[in-house]
């Protein structure tokens, strides 16, 4: 690999995608008929069999275009990993992409399957459904294809394997070692892929890694990101009695643990939105030229704000962007009884709150969850990492259970790094467009194993457009975000560089 490849003054030639619109329209029909046939094998993580199943469509797919593909073993379910035969003289491009989908609950989807495909396109009540058969008359990017894993993640592995169709059929000599690492369990935190990077480093050794994972910016132009928080979770629990008791009984009398938990969540943030635990957003410092290039990310508070329909924003940064530079910390769900038609006279025997904390790199998870547990213990609670005892229930006045997740690291790569010019400068010029470049977004991938193991530079590349539904009902993926997509791949695959 040439570690100083991009040292020298990068120089240009047939960046310009110069397909003509028969040929893209072409590839964008394969592609959708790849991708109905990749999305109608079940991928939730949790299911080993089905994850089985989606490497073994993967291994042929990959193998039909010329790739040498092996499954790594961890310590759970396998990676998948391929790779184009390589040439000593070229640096290495590794690209990372999941292929595992979300758990479905299919009563919340409008069509009779998340695994089936469904066509449709814009009408004036909405979305339209339609058959396949409209698409052998013409084919709109406008039109959008429904299914779970549409768009995160198996939409941008079928783009890839398209772009390379046609860097094949034009006997494009790429420029690129190639190497593709596909993960099966990224929806639940791909616990074991830092062991993994580990135990097959040399295998993935590259110059580079490419994230083509999430959506483009919002203004819907090529996107360039550079980092991404990382994450890890709290479950809180309060306790009161120890069975459900009727209301009318024992309200007033015995302890609720729904009022305690409330009492303890509200004072974790101020009215602002501000994490109150001090210490909590230390060594995180944005001057004025990280200012710059936040505030160049075409973002509308104003549309935020209508599109989520909220009157004000929390105050943890002063806009969108410079609020992701910040750890959070949220409650991603709360529970105790029973609500709406199953709703009961009772006070509940327990209360729990799920917390999510967005880490950025200057912020250590461990160190947080402590900061966190510190603040409950101030607040007078006896913290357990299990279920109380009946003599621990009678011998402290408040009791919480915490249990604690673990941690994804964040990560972020320096804008000036040579391998992210030549990304920005290779869609420019393969659009036409100015590039959005984004400092780190909010959302996490399981990146930084890559970057501490092998030592490069990481940059995601979104392929799939913002209002996809992602993660939940009604997934889906513009039919010309497939054509943006091979036309990405087929741009970073195919520059000369001299």
């Amino acid at each position: 690999m040439k570690k100083g490849f991009f040292l020298l003054a990068l120089i240009f030639t047939s960046l310009v995608y110069t397909q003509d619109s028969t040929e893209i329209k072409s590839k964008v029909a394969n592609a959708i008929s790849e991708l109905r046939d990749f999305v109608a094998i079940p991928n939730d993580a949790l299911n080993a069999d089905a994850i089985d199943d989606n490497i073994f469509w993967l291994k042929k797919k990959f193998n039909t275009r010329g790739f040498n593909t092996m499954e790594l073993e961890t310590e759970n379910l396998p990676l998948f990993f391929a790779a184009l035969p390589m040439e000593e003289d070229k640096p290495t491009m590794l690209i990372y992409m999941h292929f595992d989908g979300q758990s479905v609950d299919p009563s919340k989807w409008n069509q009779e399957s998340p695994y089936k495909v469904v066509l449709k396109k814009p009408s004036p009540d909405g979305l339209k459904t339609i058959p396949f058969t409209e698409l052998d008359e013409t084919i709109d990017y406008n039109w959008r294809l429904f299914g779970r894993s549409t768009s995160d993640d198996k939409g941008p592995i079928v783009m890839l394997l398209n772009a390379i169709d046609l860097l094949k059929k034009e006997g494009k000599k790429l420029p690129f070692n190639v190497k593709v690492i596909l993960d099966g369990e990224e929806e639940k935190s791909s616990k074991p892929l830092p062991a993994a990077v580990k135990k097959y480093r040399e295998l993935l050794e590259a110059d580079f890694l490419v994230i083509a994972d999430g959506p483009v910016h919002t203004s819907g132009k090529p996107t360039v990101v550079y980092g991404c928080r990382g994450i890890t979770t709290l479950s809180l629990t309060t306790y009161g009695p120890v069975k459900p008791q009727h209301s009318g009984h024992y309200g007033n009398y015995a302890p609720n643990p729904g009022f305690q938990l409330a009492q303890l969540l509200a004072t974790m943030k101020d009215t602002d939105g501000r994490v109150t635990t001090p210490g909590y957003y230390d060594g995180i410092t944005l001057g004025e030229a990280e200012q710059k290039v936040l505030k160049s990310v075409p973002d509308s508070n104003e549309a935020i704000a209508e599109k989520l329909q909220f009157n004000t924003a929390e105050k943890v940064g002063k806009f969108y962007q410079e609020a992701l530079q910040y750890p959070s910390l949220n409650i991603r769900g709360l529970g105790s009884g029973w609500v709406g038609k199953k709703a009961r006279t009772i006070v509940p025997a327990t209360a729990t709150a799920e917390l999510d904390l967005r880490l950025v790199p200057e912020s250590d998870g461990n160190r947080l969850k402590k900061l966190v547990k510190t603040h409950i213990q101030k607040q007078g609670y006896h913290v357990l990492d299990h279920v109380p005892t009946k003599q621990e229930r009678l011998s402290h006045n408040k009791i919480v259970t915490v249990l604690e997740g673990s941690v994804t690291d964040a990560f972020r790569t320096d804008f000036n790094n040579s391998y992210g010019q030549f990304l920005v400068n290779t869609l420019q010029n393969t659009f036409n467009e100015e590039i959005v470049e984004i400092r780190i977004m909010g959302g996490t991938v399981p990146i930084a194993p890559f970057i501490n193991e092998l030592k490069i530079p990481a940059f995601i590349i979104p392929m799939v457009n913002p209002d996809n539904n992602q993660h939940s009902p009604n997934e889906n993926i513009k039919i010309g975000q497939l054509a943006y997509g091979i036309k990405a791949f087929y741009g970073m695959l195919s520059n000369s560089i001299k």
